[in-house]
């Protein structure tokens, strides 16, 4: 066997093989990967089918606000790391940042967030009776969202540049700007109605930091208990009202990690970390630069099209 081992390892192509592998794992581990878009929440800056590259070495080097990550499911906390999907979404607020939504609009350390052109937000689109709503979403490259059987109209997301667009189709009725339902929403993080929030009206909420000192209480306890116990590994517990850490009374709690927020930028289509809450810093695999491949819509090749005709 070892005299076998010594004649492949002789073997120039043998060896140029080995260290081309070698090099492709090293690559893949910590400089560059590649990732596919599955879904529509970050629809219109990411499309379904969207090519990313992706920059592992920002997990070393940092993150900034606005960075669209890519970064391991952090509900999918029974499976090891390597095996959990993959999601791409913006992070909006970083460690020790205080976030606010407040009639959709993002608020970050009381400023208003730089948002990216791409950001889309729900529309109803009246269509005329005789067009049919997936055909209409499909000439636009949109998600179909809602589309309801038997109805010219549809519900999707847009932003300003598309609202213009489709308001200059023929078979377009109107185009009327939506919300999210008002009011309180127990699927919003932190699932309590102590914190009557919804995807539109959001906190504040300090996102936490390493080394920060949080004091515990049963008001605050829904917004940290899941990091305490999943993502930190500690036993959370009562002993009549008193509240217990591995067995210990819990007053205050010393955050051992950085964590961050992140929204989707179609933010009416987006589960987010609006409705599952922090995400741990290290659950991030890296920053993407922008679809390096994207299959054009119907609508932006005839468009695309006309304009090259009329040059």
């Amino acid at each position: 066997m070892a005299s076998f081992a010594k004649r492949f390892l002789r073997n120039e192509w043998f060896r140029a093989f080995l260290l081309a592998l070698t090099l492709l794992i090293l690559l893949h581990v910590f400089i560059l990967r590649f990732v596919t878009v599955r879904s529509t929440s970050m629809f219109a800056t990411l499309m379904p089918g969207d090519l990313l590259l992706v920059q592992r070495w920002t997990t070393w080097t940092g993150h900034e606000r606005g960075d669209i990550i890519v970064f391991r499911d952090p509900l999918k906390d029974r499976d090891p790391m390597w095996l959990r999907p993959l999601l791409v979404k913006r992070l909006v607020a970083l460690p020790g940042d205080t976030l606010e939504i407040r009639e959709g609009r993002l608020m970050v350390n009381g400023s208003p967030f730089n948002e990216a052109q791409g950001v889309t937000m729900s529309h109803l689109v009246r269509l005329r009776e005789a067009s049919d709503p997936r055909a209409f979403a499909e000439r636009y490259g949109l998600p179909d969202g809602l589309v309801i059987p038997g109805r010219s109209n549809m519900e999707t997301a847009l932003n300003e540049e598309l609202v213009a667009m489709l308001q200059q189709d023929e078979d377009v009725v109107g185009v009327v700007p939506m919300r999210l339902a008002t009011g309180q929403r127990l699927n919003v993080f932190p699932f309590s109605p102590r914190y009557a929030w919804n995807g539109d009206d959001f906190g504040p909420v300090v996102i936490p930091k390493k080394g920060e000192m949080l004091r515990i209480n049963v008001d605050n306890l829904p917004l940290y208990d899941r990091l305490m116990s999943t993502y930190e590994g500690h036993r959370l517990s009562n002993s009549g009202d008193q509240l217990l850490i591995d067995g210990l009374p819990l007053t205050q709690y010393d955050v051992e990690q950085d964590y961050g927020f992140v929204l989707g930028d179609s933010r009416h289509f987006s589960s987010d970390s609006r409705y599952w809450g922090f995400v741990p810093m290290d659950h991030i695999v890296g920053s993407a630069t922008g679809p390096l491949f994207r299959k054009r819509s119907t609508a932006a090749a005839e468009r695309k099209a006309r304009e090259e005709a009329r040059r």
